[in-house]
């Protein structure tokens, strides 16, 4: 879930008004006061009541994240609590309403009908609140800042794509096609030879990586673009740890890791 940046205030009020009015019941109000409890009781509290669902740390139910799109046995999971984007749209006073009243069709039933008590749920929410200050599992990973993997070639074009061949098999990977970069977007034969793209797959890698979330389709199967301009060859993948970022599911970063060495590597091997 995306900021929506290049909408304005005015689109973005339509938006929500539209949504609101998928119901009958007014929206609550929710004031800006900050809930006083004790973060410390609250941890407590939070490893008894909602760790079961929302993860030890707050990381949220196993393979948080993902649609419909593969089956699960609660309509659905409970959401990461330490993700900035959370912490910063939910203010203490909503997460409190939720804590005290739950989420009609949801798994999240009322803290004051099991039975907590009102300072009880103060104190979860300030514990909540602390995760703010803590490194969340959802910040950027160490070598995701950049959108691409990218190196230059010490050969040819040809040579780089005889040697990023190789280096694929040499990783347990299958060689699916290789293509111009612009093959369907302009008239055959208009294509640009000097713009290449592998398209390549390790279909155990990505069964197991699709049974995780379905969105690694994102960027599985592998490609890899080769490039020639002015005489330079370049090699450029997408970066799996950039794009792990906007999956939320703690599960997958570890998906993201495996294929941005695996790019690494064979993008070395074709280009030194």
């Amino acid at each position: 879930m995306p900021a929506f940046s290049k909408l304005s205030d005015a689109q973005i009020d339509a938006i929500v008004g539209f949504i609101r009015a998928w119901s009958d019941k007014p929206a609550p109000q929710f004031s800006d006061t900050p809930v006083r409890g004790d973060a410390v009781r609250g941890k407590s509290l939070y490893e008894s009541y909602c760790a079961v669902c929302h993860g030890e740390e707050g990381e949220g139910g196993k393979g948080t994240g993902v649609t419909f799109s593969r089956h699960r046995n609660l309509p659905i999971i409970a959401p990461s609590l330490n993700n900035p984007g959370f912490l910063t749209a939910a203010s203490d006073q909503m997460i409190r309403h939720t804590l005290q009243f739950g989420r009609e069709g949801t798994p999240m039933r009322s803290f004051l009908v099991q039975g907590l008590s009102e300072q009880d749920i103060d104190d979860l929410v300030s514990y909540v609140r602390s995760l703010e200050t803590r490194e969340s599992l959802y910040q950027r990973p160490a070598g995701g800042k950049s959108r691409i993997i990218e190196a230059e070639s010490s050969y040819s074009l040809e040579e780089t794509v005889a040697n990023l061949k190789d280096a694929l098999v040499s990783q347990n990977f299958i060689l699916i096609r290789t293509d111009t970069l612009e093959h369907g977007l302009v008239p055959e034969g208009e294509e640009n030879p000097k713009e290449i793209i592998l398209h390549f797959c390790n279909f155990s890698f990505l069964f197991d990586a699709l049974t995780v979330d379905p969105r690694v389709g994102m960027f599985l199967p592998c490609r890899i673009t080769v490039v020639e301009r002015a005489g330079k060859v370049m090699v450029s993948a997408i970066n799996p740890l950039y794009l792990s970022q906007l999956f939320n599911n703690a599960e997958l970063n570890e998906y993201c890791h495996k294929m941005h060495d695996l790019y690494s590597v064979i993008i070395e091997e074709a280009t030194l």
